[in-house]
């Protein structure tokens, strides 16, 4: 399985990052959507360049000229709430892409040492056959992005898969291999941090995306 980590390529996304991560910039909710959403759009153009390509007549004022274009059918899936701004980053680019949406959480126990992933909303298009892209802005252990894709595969069964994160956990991307079919998945993470807390938190990460761009919830 090919696992991207996009800050080793050393481009405009570093700074993006670095402004994600950064407590004195937390405050500004507009900046931290904005931010994940270009991550969004640097990573679909990553994304596009590993696509199948099929060509097509255009015709200009002038002539006619062949065009290279996509020639995959992509499904857009993304764990709710903190993948909207990073959905839409994808959705800038493959704007003919059809959409998935799913609504994933932690349900901690009462001391907050253990959690379940609690599912509570779904809806999606057929995958059957498609290029499905997973989109969850950060892979901590990997147990919502399972329970997530086992939930989409009663949808069909997609042709080729990409998951893309802003942040993963070392431990995420292990985990991410395993559940997985290793011969059609790629993994694409803006950048890899080596630890996970007592709590399952991303260190050193940037802290919870929810709640950084939308505010806290009760």
């Amino acid at each position: 399985m090919v696992v991207n980590n996009l800050v080793e390529n050393g481009s405009i996304l570093n700074q993006f990052m670095a402004e994600l991560r950064d407590i004195h910039i937390h405050g500004d909710r507009l900046r931290f959507r904005k931010n994940i959403e270009r991550i969004g759009e640097i990573m679909s153009y990553e994304i596009s360049k590993t696509l199948k390509y099929k060509t097509i007549n255009v015709q200009t004022p002038l002539g006619i000229k062949s065009v290279s274009v996509p020639d995959e059918q992509i499904v857009l899936a993304t764990i709710l709430r903190a993948g909207l701004p990073f959905h839409q980053g994808f959705l800038s680019y493959f704007d003919n892409a059809e959409n998935a949406f799913i609504s994933a959480s932690r349900k901690y126990n009462e001391d907050h040492s253990a959690f379940e992933i609690e599912l509570g909303y779904l809806s999606s298009p057929s995958i059957e056959g498609k290029t499905l892209i997973l989109i969850d802005p950060m892979l901590a252990t990997g147990s919502s992005l399972d329970s997530s894709y086992q939930t989409l595969l009663y949808r069909g069964n997609p042709a080729k898969i990409h998951v893309a994160c802003v942040i993963a956990s070392q431990h995420g991307i292990e985990a991410a291999c395993k559940i997985f079919p290793e011969d059609k998945t790629t993994i694409w993470a803006a950048d890899i941090d080596p630890y996970l807390d007592d709590k399952a938190y991303i260190v050193p990460g940037l802290g919870d995306a929810g709640d950084l761009a939308y505010g806290e919830k009760i």
